[in-house]
Parts: structure tokens; C-alpha cells; sequence
């Protein structure tokens, strides 16, 4: 689980509900969490792609170091997602 989704988890969610019991202030904050959420996953989905094309161009030239770093930079990539 990310920071963020930790950020958001249910019970803080339901926490801040408690605070403010306003419905519109409720909705107001799930659809800031699910905006927040769906930019953090096609921020990582681009991130993902960037880094399989540049793993992909340096196999195309041939370039072993450069698919090393890359190979690197994506597996720690995906140990952190």
C-alpha cells in the first residue's frame, strides 16, 4: 500500500466525516482521494512505459550498459509499486 492510499485509508476518511458531518464537504474529499489516486497510478503507468521504451531502445542498439541502468532504474521501480 502507497503513502498516499495510507493517506486515504477508510478509517481517516471516515475520521474527517466525523469532523465536518457536512455531505458536501464528504463528497467534496472522496472526489479529491479518487482524483488523487488516479493521477498517482497514470503518473507510475507513464513512468512504467518510459522505462520499458528506453530498456527496449538500448537493446535495439546494442547498448549493454545503458540496459543495465534502465534494467536497474525499473526493477526498483516495481519493488516500490
Amino acid at each position: 500500500m502507497s503513502v498516499l492510499e495510507k493517506k486515504y485509508s477508510y478509517t481517516e476518511f471516515m475520521k474527517s466525516i466525523g469532523r465536518n458531518t457536512s455531505s458536501a464537504h464528504a463528497e467534496k474529499l472522496l472526489n479529491e482521494i479518487y482524483m488523487d489516486l488516479f493521477l498517482k497510478r497514470l503518473h507510475r503507468e507513464q513512468i512504467r512505459k518510459r522505462l520499458n521504451g528506453l530498456v527496449d531502445q538500448s537493446l535495439d542498439n546494442r547498448d549493454e550498459s545503458a540496459f543495465l541502468s534502465y534494467t536497474d532504474e525499473l526493477l526498483k521501480f516495481e519493488k516500490c509499486n
